[in-house]
C-alpha cells in the first residue's frame, strides 16, 4: 500500500504550522517530513533484512549531521521512515543485542553483565566463566521464525551470553545470507557491519603495548590499507565532557571515515538485494547496536550510549521520505520482526509491534540498564521520556570511569587518564572521575550531552519524581536479576557452578499407514529440538510429529539456552 499523494501533500503542508514537530538529535538538524499515525501495510510472509552497524550514533546524513559522509543509509533513508527517538536497552554490544535477539530486557534474562563467557571470564571478569540460562518459555525470534518456515541466516556476530543454541540459525557464520534457501522460502538475514566499532578507531601507527594492541593495530592496518583519511579533525565537534586534544580530534575524525568505509558496505548489500530482485519483498531495517565507540559513549546509559539511527524501508515504498517521533526500544525488534512474518508474539516479550495497530498505545518511556563491564562493578538503571532522562546509580562510591584495558588503549581515553592527572580536564569531563551521585536528571533538549545534573532542583522534583516512579513500576514488572550478586544468579542458574546438560530427546512412533508419525520431547523444561533425516543435512525445528516413510534414518538433539546441548539420538524406521 502506497502512501496517498494527497495525504502525504497535506502533511507536508502542514509541517511547518506543527508546533511539536522534532528535530534530529544531530547538528543543525530538521526533518523533511512529520510522522504519519498509519499502521504500516500487510505483506505475505516478507523476506525480513537487520543491519546492525558497530558502536555508532547517529552520525549520518539523513540525521543531519554535517561531516557525515553516508549516502546508502540516506538513500535507504529516503525510500522508508526514518525514526528519531530509537534506543537501545544498554550502551554495550553483548546485553543490547541479548535483549534484541529475545524480545525482553537483559537483566530479566540474566544476560546484563559485560561478558558472561569468554575471553572476559573468570580472569577478566565476573566470578567465572558461564552462559546465562533465560527463563524455559524465552527463545530467540530467529527461532521462532525458522519453526514458522522462515529461513534464518546470520553473518557470524552473536554475542547474545546464553551460548550458540544450534537452533536459532539455519546457519551463522562468515559469508551465510539468504542464498542457502530453499527455492521460494521467506527468510530472515542478519548483518553486522563490524568496521565502525571502537577497535577501528584505534590508529593504524599507534604504539602498542600488549599483544592484544599489537593485533588490533595489525588488523586496523590491513583492512584499512587503501582507505585516506578525509575527515579533517579541525572540522568535528568535541563534546564537553571529552578534553579538546590532538588525539581526541583525530579518534573523532577516523570514526567519521569509519563509517563511511562501513557505509560502503551497507551499499553492497543494498546493490545484491536490488540485482537479485528481491528488494520489492523485502523489508530492510538498518540501525547500530548502541551509540558511538568513544569514552562516555559507549558503556554508558546517557543518550550518546543509547541513541541510535533507526531506518525502516518497506518494499513497496510505503511511508518512504517520512520521519517517526515515537519512542522505540530495541526490545521491540523482535515483536515487529515476528508480526510482519505471520508470528503470534509471545506474551513474554517486552516490546510491541511498532509498525502494527498497538502503535497507537502510546509509549512514555523508555528503559536501559548498565551492569558489571569486564573487571568493573556497576549497577545503574535508566528511565526516558521523549525529552527527559533520569538515571539511578546503587553504587555511590564509584566513580564513572574506572580502568577497562580494552577502552583505555583507545588515544582519547588516554587524553582523558592524562588530563585527569593533571588537573587539565574541562569540568564536565573531571565529573566523570568522582563518585557517583545517587540521581541523575537530565533535559535532553536544552542539554544534549546531558552534563546538567538537574537531580535535586526543586523546579523539576515534581517530574524527578514522576520519572522515578515510572522506574520503580518498571522494575516491579519485569524484575531485575542484578539486585543480587552476580556469583548468587550464577549458582541459580548454574548450581555449583557446573553448566547443565540438556536432556537427550524422547521418540515415541505411531504407524499411520505405509507411513509412521515420530514424535519428539524432552524432559528438560523449555528445550529446543532440532532434528534432520539422515546424518548430514542441516538441522531443522522439530514443531510437530514428523511422516516419514519406512527406512529413514532420523537424527535428534535438544538445548536449554545457557545450558550444553544434548547427545544425538538416532532412530531407524
Amino acid at each position: 500500500m502506497a502512501i496517498h499523494k494527497t495525504l502525504k501533500a497535506a502533511i507536508l503542508a502542514c509541517l511547518t504550522a506543527l508546533a511539536g514537530c522534532e528535530t534530529l538529535s544531530a547538528p543543525d538538524s530538521s526533518p523533511d517530513e512529520v510522522s504519519l499515525d498509519l499502521t504500516a501495510p500487510h505483506y505475505e510472509r516478507p523476506n525480513i533484512v537487520l543491519v546492525l552497524f558497530e558502536d555508532m550514533s547517529p552520525r549520518v546524513g539523513v540525521y543531519g549531521d554535517p561531516l557525515a559522509r553516508t549516502p546508502n543509509f540516506d538513500r535507504i533513508a529516503a525510500e522508508g521512515v526514518t525514526y528519531t527517538r530509537a534506543f537501545t536497552t544498554s550502551g554495550v554490544c553483548a546485553p543490547s543485542r541479548a535483549a534484541l535477539i529475545l524480545g525482553r530486557h537483559q537483566m530479566t534474562t540474566g544476560t546484563q553483565h559485560m561478558r558472561t563467557h569468554g575471553y572476559l571470564g573468570a580472569e577478566g571478569g565476573g566470578p567465572q566463566d558461564y552462559y546465562a540460562v533465560p527463563a524455559p518459555e524465552v527463545k530467540a525470534f530467529p527461532e521462532l521464525l525458522r519453526a514458522a518456515g522462515y529461513h534464518a541466516t546470520n553473518n557470524w556476530k552473536t554475542d547474545y551470553q546464553f551460548g550458540e543454541p544450534f537452533t536459532v540459525w539455519d546457519a551463522s557464520k562468515d559469508g551465510a545470507d539468504w542464498r542457502s534457501r530453499e527455492h521460494g522460502q521467506a527468510f530472515f538475514h542478519m548483518r553486522t557491519l563490524l568496521t565502525t566499532h571502537e577497535s577501528f578507531v584505534w590508529p593504524v601507527d599507534m604504539p602498542t603495548s600488549s599483544r592484544l594492541e599489537e593485533l588490533v593495530v595489525a588488523r586496523n592496518q590491513q583492512v584499512f590499507a587503501d582507505r585516506v583519511p578525509v575527515t579533517d579533525p579541525a572540522k568535528v565537534s568535541v563534546p564537553p565532557y571529552l578534553p579538546d586534544t590532538p588525539e581526541v580530534r583525530r579518534d573523532l575524525a577516523t570514526h567519521y571515515d569509519n563509517i563511511a568505509f562501513t557505509d560502503a558496505q551497507l551499499g553492497a548489500l543494498y546493490d545484491d538485494l536490488e540485482a537479485e530482485g528481491l528488494l520489492d519483498e523485502t523489508i530492510l531495517i538498518v540501525s547500530t547496536d548502541h551509540g558511538d565507540g568513544l569514552p562516555r559513549m559507549k558503556r554508558s546509559l546517557y543518550d550518546s550510549g543509547l541513541h541510535v539511527p533507526f531506518v525502516i524501508r518497506y518494499p513497496d515504498g510505503w511511508g518512504a521520505g517520512t520521519v517517526e517521533t515515537e519512542l522505540v526500544s530495541f526490545v521491540d525488534l523482535a515483536p515487529t520482526i515476528l508480526s510482519w512474518a505471520g508470528v503470534d508474539i509471545p506474551e513474554w516479550m517486552h516490546g510491541r509491534d511498532i509498525s502494527g495497530p498497538d502503535r497507537d498505545q502510546e509509549r512514555n518511556h523508555v528503559f536501559a540498564a548498565h551492569d558489571r563491564i569486564d573487571t568493573v562493578m556497576n549497577h545503574r538503571r535508566a528511565v526516558r521520556d521523549e525529552r527527559f532522562k533520569y538515571i539511578r546509580n546503587y553504587r555511590l562510591n564509584d566513580p564513572y570511569f574506572e580502568r577497562v584495558d580494552f577502552r583505555d588503549a583507545q588515544p582519547s581515553m588516554k587524553a582523558l587518564w592524562a588530563g585527569f592527572a593533571a588537573g587539565t580536564l574541562p569540568p564536565a569531563a573531571e565529573v566523570l572521575f568522582a563518585p557517583l551521585p545517587e540521581d541523575q536528571l537530565y533535559d535532553t533538549q536544552s542539554d544534549p550531552h546531558e552534563v546538567e545534573n538537574l537531580a535535586g532542583n526543586p523546579d523539576y522534583a515534581w517530574l524527578q519524581a514522576e520519572l522515578e516512579a515510572a522506574l520503580d513500576d518498571w522494575l516491579g514488572i519485569v524484575g531485575d536479576m542484578a539486585a543480587q550478586p552476580e556469583h548468587a544468579m550464577i549458582e541459580q542458574m548454574w548450581p555449583d557452578g557446573q553448566q547443565p546438560q540438556t536432556q537427550s530427546p524422547e521418540v515415541r512412533i505411531e504407524r499411520d499407514g505405509s507411513e509412521q508419525l515420530v514424535f519428539l520431547s524432552s524432559a528438560t523444561p523449555g528445550a529446543s529440538i532440532g532434528y534432520r533425516i539422515g546424518t548430514q543435512t542441516p538441522w531443522k525445528i522439530y514443531d510437530g510429529p514428523l511422516r516419514l516413510e519406512q527406512g529413514k534414518i532420523v537424527e535428534a538433539k535438544a538445548v536449554r539456552y545457557g545450558f550444553e546441548e544434548s547427545p544425538v539420538i538416532s532412530i531407524t524406521l
